[in-house]
């Protein structure tokens, strides 16, 4: 582990699941070895790439019992407990608490898109209630409430608040809440690693790191060592593979189908309303892991 409770370089995982649906234990520790064996020292679950919408919560904590139990203290396991209601939030943070968590993401409400003052109380709330470190979770695309700059910088106040998944895609934004706290940012969309880190993120929160942990690690190193022309190439080598995985369908659907191709998991089975990706997905993913350079030896 890092200085930072959450790690540094991190892959929102998948929910391995067999093909009547059910979550695999088996995939799940599989997918544990190969993200702690990629330059991993940390994992969220529950996560959108885990298909959250559509665990119970008994599944929920018994994904983060089982990625801890994989995991040891090998990763740091940070449980995706967010939600539009407040309530059950707070619920299920002291539920993935008890489950052995070492930290938090919470999402902003999604749906009921409320006002940025009832943000600010939904989330202190979920805070003051927390037992551990809380990373909070912004992207707008998919809840439709952005966190403002003014309410990041006053929730950076909250002891237990300690770092931020961005995923909105507005640099200027992240530059001046880096800039105003001391909140560790991690790069939520790994179109936008580099140039997250390359103005002082501190770490990333990656879907493409199913394949590309090892790469990501190094881009760090190197942003760490003042090379940005060592970045800037592993950035464009990456390319291919962030396309194939990021674009051609749905990160979750295509992250999966890659853990196949690398012979990490079986089945790359997900619950409606998604649905596996067509043939001519899996030759697009093909070919983007072969330009990447990215084999079972990923």
């Amino acid at each position: 582990m890092t200085t930072s409770p959450f790690g540094r370089v991190i892959t929102a995982m998948v929910t391995p699941m067999t093909p009547d649906g059910a979550v695999d234990t088996t995939g799940v520790a599989a997918v544990v070895e190969h993200l702690v064996a990629t330059g991993h020292d940390g994992v969220v679950v529950n996560g959108t790439t885990g298909e959250s919408p559509t665990l119970s919560s008994a599944e929920s904590i018994a994904m983060v019992e089982a990625v801890k139990a994989a995991a040891g203290d090998r990763l740091a396991v940070t449980a995706g407990v967010g939600s539009n209601n407040t309530a059950h939030a707070i619920q299920m943070a002291g539920e993935a608490t008890r489950a052995g968590a070492d930290g938090l993401l919470v999402v902003s409400p999604y749906y009921n898109k409320p006002t940025q003052p009832g943000l600010l109380a939904h989330t202190r709330a979920i805070a003051d209630a927390a037992e551990l470190p809380v990373m909070l979770y912004d992207i707008p695309g998919r809840t439709a409430t952005p966190f403002a700059v003014d309410t990041l910088i006053a929730l950076a106040e909250h002891e237990r608040i300690l770092a931020v998944k961005d995923a909105k895609g507005d640099l200027w934004a992240s530059s001046q809440v880096m800039a105003a706290t001391d909140l560790l940012w991690y790069s939520g969309a790994d179109e936008y690693n580099l140039a997250h880190l390359a103005q002082g993120a501190y770490g990333v929160v990656s879907v493409v790191g199913h394949v590309a942990g090892r790469q990501y690690a190094d881009m760090i190193a190197a942003v760490d060592a003042g090379d940005l022309a060592t970045a800037r190439a592993i950035h464009h080598r990456l390319i291919p593979v962030v396309n194939a995985l990021m674009t051609t369908s749905q990160g979750a659907i295509m992250a999966k189908a890659a853990l196949v191709e690398l012979g990490v998991i079986t089945h790359a089975t997900v619950r409606l309303p998604y649905v596996e990706g067509p043939q001519e997905h899996l030759e697009i993913l093909r070919a983007g892991l072969s330009a990447s350079r990215i084999g079972a030896t990923a």
